[in-house]
């Protein structure tokens, strides 16, 4: 219960004092137009009933959190998942993307971290550029690659999901590489003394050597695709999906949907980040780890 509460209290009192920033900044970007309202009104409002018309505005700058709360519990919990609007149908559909991208470049993060660690030329060679791959925006490579890939037919998720991988591979890949080459040198030369393989030292001593380090870096990469994913769906015209909500909401100036979209989109990011620690704890005490 003391483990507990100790984690609980300082997250719950930064978010109390990110909310009241929150709150105290709506007031200040939305005040201008306010005031602008209430001239033109000829209305002088007090300063308690003007901070709460800041709070209030049906397009607000800076939306309110309450606002944004009940927006995404409206459009979360009380419309059917097969509404266009609901925020349950549009995060599926950018999770499907998202775990396919995921899953592709966890397996290429882990081929090329394996050929790294076993090929010196590779190591030289292709590190370079992968860590100079990673310095291209995103945003750059969006519409080149739905573009060409439509070009040739390919549509709908394969795409999107092509974009997470690049964002989703390298983590896994560095991640990978430091794990594979974390054994200690005593540890290889028993291996070499019990006259192991190359093949018996990489699956006995590597690979089990490298699970915390790859588990710790695909909780980056599952984060890492997601955003892909959603940044995937700006230059498709895609009308569903947590992007497609996006920018149907900057079309319209719906600057409360906009924040209630990206609430949604944090809410998954967690919550992928979450299942792959847990699934990693059961694979390291699968193997006889301990837990911290």
């Amino acid at each position: 219960m003391d483990r507990l509460s100790q984690k609980i209290v300082p997250i719950t009192s930064i978010l109390l004092g990110l909310v009241i920033v929150w709150y105290v900044f709506a007031v200040i970007l939305n005040g201008p137009f306010q005031r602008d309202l209430d001239r033109r009104a000829g209305e002088t409002p007090g300063f308690v009933e003007f901070v709460g018309k800041t709070w209030s505005q049906p397009k607000p700058t800076l939306p309110a959190p309450h606002q944004v709360a009940a927006n995404f519990f409206e459009n979360t919990f009380l419309r059917k998942v097969t509404s266009n609007r609901s925020l349950v149908y549009h995060a599926w559909v950018t999770l499907s993307s998202t775990l396919l991208g995921f899953a592709f470049g966890t397996a290429l993060g882990i081929l090329i971290a394996v050929g790294i660690v076993h090929f010196t030329s590779l190591d030289r060679s292709l590190m370079p550029w992968i860590i100079a791959s990673q310095t291209i925006p995103i945003l750059a490579i969006a519409p080149m690659v739905v573009v060409v890939f439509a070009a040739i037919g390919i549509t709908g998720v394969i795409p999107k999901a092509l974009i997470s991988t690049y964002l989703s591979f390298f983590p896994v890949a560095v991640g990978m590489v430091k794990g594979l080459r974390s054994p200690e040198l005593m540890h290889l030369d028993l291996m070499h003394t019990y006259n192991a393989s190359a093949s018996q030292t990489f699956w006995k001593l590597r690979v089990p050597a490298s699970v915390p380090f790859l588990f710790a870096s695909m909780k980056v990469a599952v984060a890492a695709s997601l955003v892909g994913a959603i940044v995937a769906e700006l230059p498709t015209g895609a009308v569903a999906g947590i992007g497609a909500k996006l920018l149907s909401g900057s079309y319209y100036s719906q600057t409360i949907d906009i924040w209630a979209a990206l609430v949604a989109g944090s809410v998954v990011a967690i919550l992928l980040v979450t299942v792959v620690g847990i699934v990693g704890n059961i694979v390291e005490r699968s193997m006889g780890g301990r837990p911290a």
